[in-house]
C-alpha cells in the first residue's frame, strides 16, 4: 500500500530515534573540548559553572560537632555546615582554589571573623600579578565581599564575592567563596572555634 507524501515510515521513525539518542553523545563530546575547567581570566566567556549539590552526614569527618562544623569539598566546590546541636545543616556551592598547587586540605578552625573585611594581597599574589593594588579597603571592589572568616592558616579564609561568576568554580588564589548572602548566613552561625576541614 502507497503512503501519501510526508507521512511518517517506520523506518523513518527508527532513524530520528537513533540520531537522538546519539546526538547527547556527540554534544557530550563536543561540550568537553569547549569546556573550560580552570578559570584564569573571568572576563572571557567561560562555559562551566558548577558545584555538586549532595547531602552528606558530618559522622565520616568529625567526631563531634562541639563548636560546630564546616566541610570544603574542593571537588564537588560545596561548603558544607552543621550546627553544634546538629539541628542546622546548610550546604552552599562555592568557589575553590584554582590549581593543586593553590589548594590547602586538612584541618582548621575559624580563628577571627570580619564584617566588612579589607583586603591586601599576599606575595606571591603580588609576584604573580605586580600590576594588583596592595590594599582594598571594604567596599563593593573587595575581593573577600561583605564578610571574611579568617581560619587558623595564614592567608586562608571562607568569604564571600562580589563577582557571583566565580561561585561554582576554580576561581581563587586559595581561598573558599560564597554568595554574600551565603557568606553572612554562614557567618551568623559559626564562631571563633568552629571546626574546619577541607578535603
Amino acid at each position: 500500500m502507497k503512503q501519501a507524501p510526508g507521512t511518517p515510515t517506520r523506518r523513518g521513525f527508527i532513524a530520528g530515534a537513533a540520531s537522538l539518542v546519539a546526538s547527547p553523545a556527540f554534544a557530550q563530546s563536543y561540550n568537553s573540548a569547549a569546556t573550560t575547567e580552570v578559570e584564569r581570566d573571568l572576563s572571557q566567556s567561560v562555559r562551566r559553572n558548577i558545584s555538586s549539590f549532595r547531602s552528606m552526614d558530618w559522622r565520616p569527618f568529625f567526631d563531634t560537632l562541639r563548636n560546630g562544623a564546616v566541610l570544603v569539598d574542593i571537588s564537588s566546590r560545596a561548603l558544607h555546615f552543621w550546627s553544634e546541636d546538629g539541628a542546622t545543616y546548610k550546604l552552599y556551592p562555592s568557589s575553590v582554589p584554582l590549581t593543586e598547587d593553590l589548594t590547602r586540605r586538612g584541618r582548621t578552625s575559624v580563628v577571627r571573623k570580619v564584617e566588612g573585611p579589607s583586603w591586601r594581597p599576599t606575595p606571591a599574589m603580588l609576584e604573580r600579578n605586580p600590576e594588583w593594588p596592595s590594599y582594598i579597603p571594604p567596599g563593593p571592589e573587595n575581593p573577600l565581599g561583605t564578610h571574611a572568616l579568617y581560619l587558623g592558616w595564614t592567608y586562608y579564609r571562607i568569604h564571600g564575592t562580589h563577582d557571583t561568576r566565580k561561585i561554582g568554580r576554580r576561581s581563587s588564589n586559595g581561598c573558599v567563596g560564597l554568595y554574600n548572602e551565603h557568606i553572612a548566613e554562614l557567618f551568623a552561625m559559626t564562631k571563633v572555634g568552629t571546626q574546619v576541614l577541607l578535603i
